[in-house]
């Protein structure tokens, strides 16, 4: 019993706080190696890797549109899709709000 009291003990008295180090903060002067460690990961490592992934993103999307244009699929006016009782409150009033005439349909059909 006074094993498990002492283990307990010793692991809550590591994780509390010390009063000397509460009263007495480090020199600020500590913390620069790790401000220039985290300085240069973000300048050499993050924004060359935000970087790799905006041309990989880039990459994907322009070889997205290149086979769409090929390929878009065929419009089939179902009776169900794109149902307009009411127009809606911007332009004419049959295309949504994001249009886009290459990939939307209207009722009728693709505009281009």
């Amino acid at each position: 019993m006074a094993a498990l009291f002492r283990s307990v003990y010793r692991s809550f008295h590591s994780s509390v706080p010390r009063w000397n180090t509460m009263l007495h903060p480090p020199n600020p002067k500590d913390y620069e190696s790790g401000a220039k460690l985290w300085r240069n990961l973000t300048f050499f490592v993050a924004f060359p890797a935000i970087g790799l992934c905006m041309a990989n993103a880039y990459i994907g999307e322009k070889e997205h549109i290149e086979h769409w244009n090929a390929h878009r699929p065929e419009f089939v006016p179902y009776e169900y899709l794109a149902i307009r009782r009411k127009r809606f409150p911007w332009g004419d009033g049959n295309h949504t709000l994001f249009h886009n005439p290459r990939v939307n349909a209207l009722p009728e059909g693709y505009e281009e």
